[in-house]
């Protein structure tokens, strides 16, 4: 395939001063992250229908977000893989990498330790705290756990903007305070409790019972909507197994 003559304009500011809505972002990472699949395939170009319809999504949806942005692609040709993932990358931030500090290393810290994922999209779990004195000093898989009490310095240290909460539901309000005065400014957070934030520090829970129920009321409302149409009206077919994106 030839390539193309012009260049596409360059990822911006979004085009509006109307906020993003969180919806598109999701979107965006699931653009994101087949994009980087197909461009590892050894895949070149792709369409905004040939995207939207592994996704699940209309091509003019995939327009549409990312229209947000500014635009890009070439005509006739589509966008390619190579250049789209750039973009993306510098508008989600991640064209560079991220550090982040967890707090909790029970069972499911310790698999996020292990996460593999993290890495290939710029992020480093590069501390762990707990307040459990019989982790303090374990080294697992390659962290070593650090007590509640060095978490300032160390985030001061190592300059680290991002944390992660991964403790019990009593202790995250505490955890969640100790990260935002160490400077910590995003807090994902794997407790089934919402946090009291300054209105400075970003914040995004992740509730995995909460996912299950959106899935089994995906599941039941197919159900129970048998004989009918699956169609959604926001661009996305039914049962995509991607919560929250469309």
């Amino acid at each position: 395939m030839a390539e193309p003559r012009t260049q596409p304009a360059q990822p911006s500011e979004p085009l509006s001063d109307a906020p993003v809505p969180k919806v598109v972002v999701s979107r965006l990472s699931l653009y994101l992250r087949e994009l980087q699949r197909l461009e590892a395939a050894g895949q070149q170009t792709i369409s905004s229908g040939q995207l939207g319809t592994l996704l699940g999504f209309s091509d003019a949806q995939v327009r549409k977000d990312l229209g947000f942005f500014g635009q890009f692609g070439y005509p006739g040709v589509g966008y390619r893989c190579d250049e789209l993932i750039r973009a993306m990358r510098d508008i989600l931030g991640t064209n560079h990498p991220w550090s982040v500090a967890m707090v909790g290393v029970g069972n499911l810290g310790q698999a996020l330790l292990g996460y593999r994922g993290f890495g290939r999209q710029n992020f480093a779990i590069a501390a762990a705290f707990d307040a459990d004195l019989a982790k303090v000093g374990q080294v697992i898989q390659g962290i070593r756990i650090q007590p509640l009490d060095e978490l300032a310095e160390t985030v001061r240290t190592l300059g680290i903007r991002l944390g992660m909460i991964v403790v019990p539901v009593g202790a995250a309000q505490e955890a969640a305070d100790r990260l935002v005065a160490a400077g910590v400014e995003g807090i994902v957070n794997f407790a089934p409790v919402t946090l009291v934030l300054p209105h400075h520090v970003q914040n995004v829970g992740v509730d995995l019972a909460i996912e299950l129920e959106q899935l089994s009321f995906a599941v039941t409302t197919k159900l129970t909507r048998a004989g009918g149409t699956d169609a959604d009206e926001g661009g996305g077919r039914a049962g995509n197994g991607h919560a929250g994106a469309v």
